[in-house]
């Protein structure tokens, strides 16, 4: 995973930049290319060519060596700038062999001989999908003088672009980059692709069946109405898929660890992590991976819930564990810096950020550069304790979709920035392309909280935690959903509405519409956050970017229609599901 910026001007026709403005334009980009330099202290690297200009900033995951970006192919006519992991690199290349002469090992070369496979096609749709990971990149091909701009289906990896008065267009992969260089910046929409040969805006290539829920509603079930197992293959087929995700992305030539909040999710990455990462071995050697012992890491205030469940989680597993301790000052004090990194003015995000924040820091002390974590998996199963709530498993199907087409914009966002604000990298298994497929394509009924005969309702996740109770203590497999800004420590939170509240005047609150016409914070702890971000990001572009939307323990605000108490409620926390979490407020 790293950064980059690129700048494309093709409005020229055939004609070249002049060499003045090149050189000029290229002064700009390394700057603009610097202030991302904290997600790639490894190299640097920046291509000149006729209407293009590629910076990138490495972390080296895969082929520390020889894989430093700008990439060049085999003919030097193709430029990529990449920023991600490609997992089944290694399928590809095999495939492409006898095409194409890979000059490097990074898993990012293969996307050359692949748009070059379908460049005369242009059926970059199908391209896309070949490639099994996290990824944005920028390609230009000189030859034909183009570029392909593309971004995972999910948004795992961040990607903005935006446009200069001179109409010049530019991409990077996070947007502070282009902030005071660009009049307009937009988030790349997740899941699209841009080919400046063929079209002018970005068009999707990830669709999938599951997003109709009567593509679902008939699938295979794994329970009765009484909640007895009565399809055991169903769940079957959920282990062997996550298994096979967590597997793929063990793919690291340097030291890797885990995330483990003591939740269901990060505990199942941790445990499958820990079940392949014993029998790993390096790249083409027969011996033992240098770094064997697999370490987690889990953060928190003294005391807090997650760090008693984590070290129990831990125990059991047998991972070498570390705490990490924060106190509520410390955690005040890096706001400005957490807001800053993570380019969101969003309650939740800042809450959840800080402590990632904190905790990424000790990871990179300790010569760790990448991490799985278990982010993904309460989009898929349902696991905010709102889906209590859902009236039917059309409702809940739907939602679900939703959260899937918003996790760029809140957990992906968070765990990508917060961990590369330091120079690590976060891996997500459960959402693995193929992995999404199995979750969503079941039928929604048997995700769901029912009630149950015996008059107790079914617990959030069921069919996820049937899948690997046996390798989890029973206390962590059958936990009750707890949001990591909850289970770091309750006192966190509450501080933070304390304080902000103390902060912002009421005469501030009730001008806030003239003081931010765009986005008006709905809350003073927003308003607290956006006074932040918009002395760092001023721009009305900037602020556009924020997602800005109602919500209730992480809902959507389509969601607030499910329980007539939500009308007026805008809280993410988890404890505001009265009668759900056990310590609601």
């Amino acid at each position: 995973m790293c950064g980059f910026v690129g700048c494309f001007d093709l409005n020229s026709g055939s004609q070249p930049i002049a060499e003045g403005l090149k050189e000029e334009l290229r002064a700009q980009i390394l700057e603009m290319s610097k202030r991302i330099r904290h997600r790639g202290p490894d190299w640097s690297g920046v291509y000149t060519g006729k209407n293009a200009i590629l910076s990138h900033e490495r972390l080296s995951i895969v082929d520390p060596l020889s894989g430093k970006q700008p990439l060049v192919s085999d003919d030097e006519k193709i430029i990529l700038a990449a920023n991600g992991e490609i997992y089944n690199h290694k399928e590809i290349r095999e495939k492409l062999a006898e095409s194409y002469k890979f000059r490097t090992g990074s898993d990012c070369e293969v996307i050359i001989p692949l748009y070059k496979k379908y460049r005369e096609s242009g059926d970059f749709t199908k391209m896309i999908e070949e490639l099994s990971g996290i990824f944005a990149f920028a390609l230009y091909d000189s030859e034909y003088d183009t570029y392909l701009i593309a971004r995972d289906e999910i948004g795992v990896i961040p990607l903005y672009q935006g446009w200069d008065k001179e109409n010049r267009y530019y991409v990077a992969s996070e947007l502070k980059a282009l902030e005071g260089d660009c009049q307009t910046i937009e988030e790349f929409p997740n899941g699209h692709y841009l080919y400046s040969g063929k079209m002018s805006h970005p068009v999707r290539w990830y669709k999938r069946n599951w997003e109709t829920y009567e593509n679902v509603k008939n699938s295979p079930r794994a329970t009765d109405d009484k909640g007895e197992v009565i399809n055991p293959s169903v769940i079957e087929k959920v282990r062997n898929g996550l298994e096979a995700a967590v597997k793929a992305q063990l793919m690291s030539d340097v030291p890797y660890g885990v995330l483990l909040s003591g939740g269901l999710d990060s505990s199942i990455i941790a445990a499958v992590t820990q079940k392949y990462s014993k029998k790993r071995i390096e790249t083409d050697s027969k011996e033992a991976a240098w770094w064997p012992q697999l370490h987690s890491f889990a953060v928190g205030l003294e005391g807090s819930p997650d760090l008693v469940a984590a070290k129990k989680a831990a125990d059991y597993i047998g991972t070498v564990h570390h705490e990490v301790h924060f106190t509520i000052q410390e955690a005040l004090d890096a706001l400005p810096d957490v807001i800053y990194h993570i380019e969101t003015y969003d309650i939740t995000t800042v809450r959840a950020s800080t402590p990632m924040y904190l905790l990424a820091r000790v990871i990179k002390s300790m010569g760790i550069k990448m991490v799985l974590s278990g982010e993904g998996s309460d989009e898929l199963f349902g696991g905010y304790l709102y889906f209590h709530k859902a009236p039917d498993a059309k409702e809940f199907h739907e939602e679900l979709v939703r959260k899937m087409s918003k996790l760029h914009l809140y957990d992906c966002l968070r765990a990508n920035k917060s961990l590369m604000a330091w120079g690590v990298e976060g891996r997500v298994p459960f959402l693995d392309k193929d992995f999404i497929d199995i979750a969503m394509g079941l039928n929604p009924s048997d995700k769901m909280s029912i009630k149950l005969p015996n008059g107790s309702q079914r617990i959030e996740k069921w069919i996820l935690r049937k899948a690997f109770e046996d390798l989890l203590p029973e206390n962590i497999a059958w936990r009750q959903k707890e949001q990591f800004s909850d289970g770091v420590g309750y006192n966190w939170i509450d501080t933070l509405k304390k304080i902000t509240e103390e902060k912002v005047s009421d005469a501030e609150f009730a001008r806030r519409e003239n003081r931010f016409p765009v986005n008006p914070p709905k809350t003073k702890e927003e308003y607290y956050y956006r006074e932040i971000y918009s002395r760092l990001f001023p721009s009305d572009s900037a602020a556009r970017v924020v997602p800005h939307e109602a919500g209730v323990a992480c809902s959507t605000a389509k969601a607030l229609e499910w329980d007539a108490a939500w009308k007026n409620m805008d809280e993410p926390s988890g404890r505001a599901i009265n009668g759900v979490h056990a310590n609601a407020y």
